[in-house]
């Protein structure tokens, strides 16, 4: 079943990691009502399509896929209802990083407890500060590692049948120094690139898969926060480490034909393209300026996706909801739902179906200053978008 989520390890786990490998929220709060899917367990789940007939499923309908006691980072789906996220940085210590999610409300660390750091030391071996997740064509799980206490950026990518470690490729110093918040990626697994964004010294990054090489390219006025996006949630102004909140480049995104790089600042009201090429090494910094064009309007938003059909989906921060930016260049509305309290990632699953991941990331001490005032559950959602998304 693509769009169902298994509640016990999956099954090609040992006996001894079925046994010890699945954390449960305990004394979780559940939430019921609203839709029939939600009374469900996640192993009795519809097809997608089957769903949609059930329960006449509309543009705009928004379901709980998970409800968990850690913070999670980006989500994203693979293939036989499989859901990986990261465990956000920002958010209270946790026992694991990157962790595949099980059930409505359980999840084992992936693909090993061996890997993760958990509230230990940070070494090279494991994964340190991860938070931009995707899944590319051959079924590999890619993630940015900030390593904000490692003190250095890396990339890795997991094949999910095996859970091996396929690519650790570590950015330069000279192009992502200490001190780099590269937080979101996508990537190229045609020709061989992966795409990143740093906020902290705004810029877009493009890493060679196969050598390892990297460029960045940054001074450009797209990449910076713009004045008059404002980030406003519930009517309270939101401050990140001790200021208004101004955060520069962090959703990036590809076109189907991996040829076009999508981004634009979280405080940004405009979604920019260029073509993949131009942020390549051998480009100058002029060319590369060049070649950037405006795509359409966009709100203040922390996740981004671009469906194969070119409709560029937001997490819209100050209105709890995520909107479109389709072909005509208008920005609509998908959804509306105070659920969404803090929308971060979007990702497609293998149909209309967009899950994303609600994290509450402006009640973490990074925000507020001072104690964590998130709620738990954290959730992860998925809304139906119907089929002229793809």
């Amino acid at each position: 079943m693509s769009n169902s989520f298994q509640t016990s390890p999956p099954p090609h786990l040992s006996a001894a990691e079925r046994g010890s490998s699945s954390v449960t929220a305990a004394g979780q709060a559940r939430r019921t009502g609203g839709s029939l899917l939600r009374s469900l367990s996640l192993a009795t789940l519809l097809t997608a399509a089957s769903v949609s007939a059930a329960l006449a499923v509309t543009p705009g309908t928004l379901e709980v896929v998970a409800e968990l006691q850690i913070r999670p980072g980006n989500v994203a789906p693979a293939a036989k209802g499989r859901l990986f996220a990261t465990v956000h940085p920002l958010g209270a210590p946790a026992a694991a990083q990157l962790i595949e999610i099980t059930g409505r409300d359980t999840y084992r660390p992936w693909p090993s407890v061996e890997l993760q750091r958990g509230a230990g030391a940070p070494n090279d071996d494991q994964i340190d500060s991860p938070l931009g997740i995707t899944i590319d064509s051959r079924q590999r799980v890619w993630i940015t590692d900030m390593g904000l206490k490692l003190g250095k950026t890396r990339v890795w990518a997991f094949d999910i049948a095996t859970g091996r470690t396929v690519h650790r490729l570590e950015i330069p110093a000279a192009v992502a120094p200490k001190g780099s918040f590269v937080q979101d990626l996508a990537v190229d697994d045609r020709d061989g690139w992966v795409y990143l964004a740093d906020i902290a010294n705004p810029g877009l990054i493009a890493v060679e898969i196969a050598t390892g090489q990297a460029r960045r390219f940054s001074g450009h006025p797209s990449l910076q926060a713009e004045p008059d996006a404002t980030m406003v949630i519930d009517g309270k102004a939101i401050q990140f480490q001790g200021g208004p909140a101004r955060v520069a480049v962090n959703p990036i995104t590809l076109s189907a034909d991996r040829r076009t790089v999508f981004f634009g600042a979280m405080n940004g009201k405009t979604w920019y393209s260029v073509p993949a090429k131009q942020l390549r090494i051998g480009v100058s910094d002029a060319q590369t300026a060049a070649a950037i064009r405006r795509v359409g309007p966009k709100p203040v938003s922390d996740g981004a996706t671009t469906s194969a059909k070119g409709v560029h989906y937001f997490t819209n921060l100050n209105d709890h909801g995520i909107d479109q930016l389709g072909p005509n260049g208008q920005l609509t509305p998908v959804v509306r739902d105070p659920r969404l309290d803090w929308p971060d990632s979007l990702h497609f699953g293998g149909d209309d179906w967009l899950y994303v991941s609600i994290n509450q990331l402006y009640k973490s001490p990074s925000f507020t200053g001072g104690a964590d005032e998130g709620v738990p559950p954290y959730r992860v959602m998925r809304v139906w978008t119907g089929a002229a998304s793809k």
